[in-house]
C-alpha cells in the first residue's frame, strides 16, 4: 500500500500505524552475548518495537592497508563484532522475548545470512553506503524491506540511492533523515528536513536516525511526519565503546518511546472537531447577556443595560443586537441572566 512500509511477517509501518521505536545497540554489547540479551530485555521493558544490530566483521568493514597503517583498529573491530552465530543466538532470543529483530549488514555474505537465516523484518542500509550503488542493488534485489539512512548524503545521492533501489522492483522503503554526527546538538538537526523528503518521495515513508542527547527531538520528529525512529541503546552510557557515550539507558529510551507515542497520539485529525467535554466547558465558561441595573417589565433593553458573564447557558452575546430594543416582560434583578423568556 502507498505510503506504508510493509515488514516481513505483516506489521505495517505508516502515518496511520503507531510510530515504530528501534533501539540502535551498535556496539554498546561490546560483542557480549549475555549483555547484548540484557539489553534486549530491556529495550522490550522500555516499550522498543526492534533491537538492531551491526553485521561488520574485520573483513567486511576496513581495507588491509588501513588495519596495516591502524593495527590497533583491527582488534577493536573484532572485540565488538559478533558472528553469524552469536547473530542467531540473539535472533533467536529476541523472537523468544517477543521484539523484533534486525541488523545493519556491509558485505553481501552477511546481507544473505540475515535475509535467509534470521528472518529479518527489514535490513537497515547505513548512511556510509549511501553511494554504493552496487550493494544497494544486491540488497533491493532480495526483496526484502528496507530501511535506508541518508546521513552524510546530499539529496542528489538520495535520490541515485532510491533510484537504484527502485530499479530491482523493490518500492518497500523507508527513508530515515540523519545527521551523521555523534552526538548531534539540536541545532544541527534540521527536522524539516523530514518535510524535504516526504516532499521529495512522496511515495515512501520517511523515518529518523536520533544521534541526540535526550528523547525531546526524537519525539518531536513524530509531529514532523516520522514513522519511524531509530535511537542507540545502552544500558551504562558511562563505559567506553563506540558511540556508546552518547547512546541512551534504558529509563531515558522509556521516555523516548512514551513521548513518541503521546505526540503520535495528540496528532489526532486535520477535521475540526467540537468535543462532547467541551460542548459541556462552553456552557460552564462562555458568557451570556446580564442585566446592569434592575430592569422593569415593559421596559425596552439598552445598550447600557447589559453586559457579558458566565456561564454561558443564556443568551450569548452575539446576539447582542437582537436583543436590544426589545421589551422586557417580566422584572429582570441586576445581574441576572437575560432568557428568551424575559424578552418578547
Amino acid at each position: 500500500m502507498m505510503n506504508e512500509l510493509s515488514l516481513r511477517g505483516g506489521k505495517l509501518i505508516g502515518r496511520k500505524h503507531a510510530p515504530y521505536i528501534v533501539a540502535e545497540l551498535n556496539s554498546s554489547h561490546s560483542g557480549k552475548i549475555e549483555t547484548a540479551k540484557e539489553m534486549i530485555d530491556a529495550a522490550k521493558e522500555c516499550g522498543c518495537d526492534c533491537v538492531k544490530f551491526q553485521s561488520w566483521s574485520p573483513e567486511t568493514l576496513y581495507s588491509d592497508e588501513y588495519y596495516k597503517d591502524n593495527p590497533i583498529a583491527k582488534r577493536f573491530v573484532q572485540k565488538f563484532s559478533l558472528n553469524s552465530e552469536q547473530l542467531m543466538e540473539l535472533c533467536l532470543y529476541c523472537k523468544k522475548v517477543g521484539i523484533d529483530f534486525s541488523s545493519t549488514p556491509y558485505s553481501n555474505e552477511e546481507v544473505d545470512f540475515l535475509v535467509e537465516k534470521t528472518d529479518a523484518p527489514f535490513i537497515k542500509i547505513a548512511s556510509m553506503e549511501i553511494n554504493n550503488i552496487p550493494f544497494l542493488k544486491y540488497i533491493a534485489g532480495k526483496g526484502i524491506p528496507i530501511v535506508l539512512s541518508t546521513g552524510m548524503s546530499t539529496i542528489d545521492e538520495i535520490r541515485e540511492a532510491v533510484k537504484a533501489i527502485e530499479s530491482t522492483g523493490n518500492k518497500n522503503l523507508c527513508i530515515l533523515h540523519c545527521v551523521s554526527v555523534y552526538p548531534a546538538s539540536p541545532q544541527i538537526i534540521n527536522l524539516n528536513n523530514l518535510i524535504t523528503l516526504q516532499e521529495e518521495f512522496p511515495n515512501y515513508v520517511i523515518g529518523y536516525s536520533d544521534h541526540t542527547i535526550g528523547y525531546e527531538v526524537a519525539s518531536a520528529s513524530i509531529a514532523m511526519g516520522a514513522v519511524l525512529v531509530e535511537k542507540h541503546f545502552t544500558l551504562d552510557n558511562g563505559k567506553m565503546g563506540m558511540d556508546n557515550n552518547m547512546a541512551t539507558e534504558p529509563k531515558e529510551m522509556k521516555n523516548l518511546v512514551d513521548a513518541c507515542h503521546n505526540v503520535f497520539n495528540a496528532m489526532g485529525s486535520k477535521e475540526r472537531i467540537l468535543l462532547d467535554g467541551e460542548e459541556e466547558q462552553r456552557l460552564k465558561m462562555r458568557r451570556s447577556l446580564v442585566t446592569t441595573r434592575d430592569v422593569r417589565a415593559g421596559e425596552k433593553l439598552l445598550y447600557s443595560d447589559i453586559e457579558f458573564k458566565r456561564p454561558g447557558d443564556g443568551i450569548t452575546p452575539e446576539h447582542l443586537d437582537e436583543v436590544v430594543g426589545m421589551t422586557v416582560n417580566t422584572d429582570i434583578p441586576k445581574g441576572y441572566l437575560i432568557r428568551k423568556k424575559h424578552i418578547n
